[in-house]
């Protein structure tokens, strides 16, 4: 798989910060709780967050997480990124240590298409453009699931 637990929790508690609003500070146990990610997993992947400078902590009574860039800023691959976990789409999906251009493995072709789609999506797809289709998405299932009136 192209991404892990990990990095799927990250995307996850991203999102929904995404999801709260620019100025929104969401306490550690309501970021828990709202995602469903264990409260100790969360606390790592919410370190490696702050490190990449992606989110803030405030600590203490009132304390929580709070995203620090404009959401149109901040994409999937830059949320990946500062999970540490590019290599996954450096390997060879045959297992060889060298593959390449020059010595393929029977994978390699279509391999190399999935990743170049993957990482073409991770590249453009920001917190913004997410948090507006989770906002289209609401809106139109309002309105019984129909499309938008003329």
């Amino acid at each position: 798989m192209l991404v892990n637990q990990t990095d799927i929790y990250a995307l996850r508690a991203m999102t929904f910060l995404a999801l709260q609003g620019a100025d929104a500070l969401v306490s550690s146990k309501d970021l828990a709780e709202k995602t469903r990610i264990p409260s100790h997993y969360l606390s790592k992947i919410m370190r490696r967050l702050v490190e990449a400078e992606l989110v803030v902590s405030q600590k203490g009574h009132g304390g929580g997480f709070q995203i620090v860039r404009p959401l149109e800023e901040i994409t999937i691959e830059g949320i990946l990124d500062a999970m540490g976990d590019k290599h996954e789409l450096e390997k060879c999906a045959f297992g060889w240590e060298k593959c390449g251009g020059e010595h393929p493995c029977p994978l390699h072709p279509a391999w190399s298409e999935l990743k170049s789609s993957f990482v073409g999506w991770a590249s453009s797809t920001n917190l913004s453009k997410l948090r507006n289709a989770h906002i289209q998405q609401r809106f139109l299932s309002s309105l019984g699931g129909g499309d938008l009136p003329e």
